[in-house]
């Protein structure tokens, strides 16, 4: 297995998804940063079934990095609680997974 994470998270507007992807990748606290379409996300919170359309992104990090991309997305993102799930890579392309961990690595 290798180190390398998917986080997964949605934003709520594409100027909130480019400000994370940009900032992520900027302080290689991510390699890649996918934005993908708005789609529908159906909910509840607070007690209410809610509705909102959502900016989806795929971040691309590792193990090393997560608590510190985890605390940036905290800071960055509009949501009271936004969602934050991050899932082991088992496999990829190995010339793909090394350039996440080189794109990623902690500078000394």
């Amino acid at each position: 297995m290798s180190d390398a994470l998917l986080v997964l998270t949605n934003a709520p507007d594409a100027e909130a998804a480019e400000r994370i992807a940009r900032h992520l990748v900027e302080h290689r606290l991510a390699a890649c940063v996918n934005q993908l379409a708005p789609c529908r996300s159906t909910y509840r919170w607070n007690g209410a079934v809610e509705e909102a359309e959502e900016i989806p992104l795929f971040i691309k990090t590792t193990a090393a990095r997560y608590p510190e991309l985890e605390a940036a997305l905290r800071a960055l993102h509009p949501y009271e609680l936004p969602e934050l799930i991050a899932v082991g890579i088992e496999r990829g392309l190995p010339g793909y997974l090394a350039w996440v961990a080189d794109e990623t690595r902690i500078e000394p």
